[in-house]
């Protein structure tokens, strides 16, 4: 998802280093501004976040582009 975020809205980042190897969803500041969803597995929390997606592609970011995360459950089993 990437999006131009409305004015007022306000962004819980309830993840650190404790939720690596957890599922999370993770939302970022673009360089050109906008906001981009990354879900996926905690890879890294440091100077950089990492996130294995289910593509198995590692997006990197510096943790000061992370505005809001937090842990998801599991995905459904597949049918």
């Amino acid at each position: 998802m990437t999006s131009d975020e409305p004015g007022g809205v306000r962004y819980e980042r309830s993840l650190d280093a404790t939720d690596v190897g957890a599922r999370v969803m993770v939302r970022r500041r673009l360089p050109d501004g906008r906001y981009g969803d990354v879900l996926g597995e905690l890879i890294t929390w440091a100077a950089e976040v990492a996130v294995r997606d289910r593509h198995g592609v590692t997006h990197v970011m510096p943790v000061g582009d992370v505005v809001a995360g937090k842990r998801i459950p599991p995905p459904p089993p597949r049918r």
